[in-house]
């Protein structure tokens, strides 16, 4: 006799949860799973393929958004920065990402210069492929320490104590040579 977890072409093995499930809604599973094992508290989102959490660095706490778009098997996460860039030196904050952002290999930093929002993205594509813990790792861990390490340089623009190229001069040291 079957119980109702066992899959009736294959006696006495239980079904797989995942079947039926797109390759889209498979990564969204799978990073829960990643979320839930590697120890961060975090919630979905209504009615989406996303979470919400927090994360604390040395410089500053996060919000952080975890989703997935499971139409087009993409994985983004985005780090939020605590601050809300004043109106009169977004162009400064501006330039400063601009600088930050230039031969940054892994995400980018992002600007919305309605609300002057700042955060940082990172994002895998698996179009066709397993999204892995590897994958999901590799986006979420460089986007928090990047948000992190650059933090003290955008505060520091936005509240007019340096200038962008100072901040990125004092967080990257100066790519110019230095004479003997």
């Amino acid at each position: 006799m079957m119980s109702d977890g066992d899959d009736p072409r294959n006696p006495g093995e239980p079904e797989d949860p995942q079947e039926g499930m797109s390759n889209g809604e498979r990564g969204f599973s799978a990073l829960g799973e990643f979320l839930s094992q590697d120890g961060w508290k975090f919630r979905q989102l209504e009615g989406q393929s996303a979470y919400s959490t927090s994360y604390t660095g040395k410089n500053g706490d996060f919000r952080c958004y975890a989703l997935v778009r499971t139409d087009l098997e993409e994985f983004i996460f985005y780090a939020v920065t605590p601050v809300r860039v004043p109106e009169d030196v977004r162009a400064a904050v501006a330039e400063f990402i601009t600088r930050a952002n230039y031969g940054m290999r892994i995400g980018n930093f992002e600007l919305d210069y309605g609300d002057g929002e700042v955060r940082y993205k990172s994002s895998q594509n698996f179009e066709d492929l397993p999204l892995t813990r590897e994958d999901i790792r590799n986006a979420i861990y460089p986007a928090i320490q990047t948000v992190d390490r650059y933090l003290p340089g955008l505060m520091r623009v936005s509240f007019g104590a340096a200038t962008p190229l100072e901040a990125i001069e004092e967080i990257e040291g100066s790519d110019e040579p230095q004479e003997p």
